[in-house]
């Protein structure tokens, strides 16, 4: 009986435990030691459940290898420049830099730079072009990339449990549970937040360039202002050189402060390496006007008056706090690396997730009820210690959830409800050996014994089996196929411990009576 004592202490203690665990998942007003006793631990609802957002984007990598091309282009313009050849003589083009004249013909010097500065590059016959490998690499960056960035910005929004998950070359999947401002949502994940520092050029004049005589290296952006009581907008242009002095690369942190005219501003403060890099910057541009540009749009323009070397500037622009909020956290996590576009937005509401629950626990009851049924219908006895191991399967499955902080989705309960039919399915391998062992009018213990003993690695290939393709289905899966794999290995896990030792431990205490002459079964 010691054994047995054991095990039942054991099972005990592990029914104790999953009460003491699923608690504050099923009741939210559950007193905070209860839940740090547990390490905060909680199930969290799915997005098919509880609603929220699903999108799928698509990362515009092409945009990335051209803005790659035009950082080195302005590199190479400066040599080139440097060994006396004329601006002319390389040419930027979106996909390739064009080289003419003498800078083509002394060739050999511009190479060396290039295989030396730039490795990715290559010239064939008078075209500056990315080699295959180089182009296939910035691509998988810039998806790599922009999935990181995502990811920042999701865990600053304060979301529980989101799923972001890259889905063939250059899409992203990213599912939301429990997100209430779709719109500012999607404002801040797409939000490319690339801040640049390029100088404003007034040599030339606005209204020339205006007129279709825009010079060689220079663009047209706008500064745009809203007036919230005249409800006017207001665009002011800007003649601003292409040439990036420096981007937001090397910001340490950005937050919302408020000005002397107690308006939102966003606060950056740069590292070492960039509080150098805009020290140096605003040390040799002096009494220049320095552009500072968020996503194309100028935010300011202000005069340089003075070196900046506290490595600290300000960006202000009419916003809201909430505009200001999105804004810092944009820059905290680091600008997009290319833009992105929107191919699916589907919100999903609560409601559907309210009745997705209900037709979930009904089908769980339901079949648990037809399951429960057949077996005392069918085995008797024997059937209610299966019934026995199929609730307690079904709470430890459940505390599992719950400790490890798993979602459950729709798919999940799917899980849940056929591992309720894999929890029976063990016992009636191992009922049906018993009852073969008895029509030989063997001793009932002995009987209990050699149908565990024969039906042990029958069992055991079936559960293994079954985990290898739950483990193949987490692995290459994504969201809710996920979610169905996480409760599927958990309860074949369980089901293993409840076949095998919980309804075991019952049999071993029957057949440990004296005048036990006959089981039912």
């Amino acid at each position: 009986m010691k054994p047995v004592r054991t095990r039942v202490i054991l099972i005990t203690v592990l029914i104790i435990i999953s009460l003491f665990s699923i608690v504050p998942s099923i009741y939210p007003n559950t007193p905070s030691w209860w839940k740090a006793a547990i390490g905060n631990a909680e199930m969290h609802l799915g997005l098919d459940l509880q609603g929220g957002l699903y999108l799928i984007e698509k990362v515009e990598t092409n945009k990335a290898i051209n803005d790659k091309l035009y950082k080195d282009y302005s590199d190479i313009a400066v040599f080139a420049g440097s060994k006396g050849f004329n601006k002319n003589n390389l040419v930027y083009n979106k996909n390739y830099l064009l080289v003419k004249g003498k800078l083509l013909k002394n060739n050999s010097l511009l190479m060396k730079f290039i295989s030396k500065r730039h490795p990715s590059l290559k010239l064939v016959k008078n075209k500056i072009i990315f080699k295959k490998s180089a182009v296939v690499l910035f691509k998988k960056e810039a998806v790599s990339g922009a999935l990181e960035v995502m990811r920042n910005r999701i865990d600053q929004f304060g979301l529980i449990n989101p799923n972001i998950a890259r889905q063939g070359k250059n899409t992203i999947v990213l599912e939301l549970p429990g997100v209430k401002n779709v719109k500012q949502a999607v404002s801040l994940i797409g939000k490319t937040a690339r801040l640049t520092f390029q100088l404003v050029n007034y040599k030339h004049s606005l209204k020339k360039v205006s007129a279709g005589k825009l010079p060689k290296g220079y663009e047209i952006l706008y500064h745009t202002t809203y007036n919230k009581y005249t409800h006017k907008t207001t665009k002011i242009p800007y003649l601003i050189n292409k040439t990036v002095l420096m981007s937001g690369a090397n910001i340490s942190s950005a937050n919302v402060q408020i000005n002397q005219y107690n308006q939102p501003i966003v606060a950056i403060s740069f590292n070492s390496k960039g509080t150098k890099e805009f020290a140096d910057i605003t040390t040799k541009y002096t009494g220049k006007r320095l552009a500072i540009i968020l996503d194309h749009n100028v935010n300011s323009a202000p005069v340089i008056e003075e070196p900046i070397t506290g490595g600290s500037a300000t960006i202000s622009g009419n916003f809201t706090m909430a505009k200001a909020n999105d804004l810092a956290i944009a820059l905290r996590s680091g600008a997009l690396p290319a833009p992105v576009k929107i191919l699916q937005d589907e919100t999903i509401g609560p409601t559907l997730g309210a009745d997705s629950i209900h037709d979930g626990i009904v089908a769980a009851i339901v079949g648990l009820i037809l399951v429960v049924g057949f077996m005392v219908f069918y085995y008797k006895l024997s059937g209610l210690i299966a019934d026995f191991a199929l609730i307690e399967n079904i709470l430890f499955l459940m505390a599992a959830l719950a400790l490890f902080g798993a979602t459950l989705t729709l798919p999940g309960i799917a899980g849940i409800i056929l591992t309720i039919g894999m929890a029976v399915d063990a016992n009636v391998l191992i009922f049906e050996r018993i009852r073969e062992e008895l029509r030989e009018n063997k001793p009932i213990p002995i009987a209990i014994e050699n149908g565990y003993n024969k039906a042990f690695f029958t069992i055991l290939d079936s559960h293994v089996t079954a985990l290898i393709t739950a483990a193949v289905l987490f692995y290459f899966g994504s969201g809710p196929v996920k979610g169905f794999a996480i409760t599927l290995s958990l309860g074949i896990i369980i089901n293993l411990f409840t076949s095998l030792v919980g309804t075991k431990v019952i049999f071993d205490i029957i057949a440990n009576k004296k005048k036990l002459e006959k089981l039912s079964i």
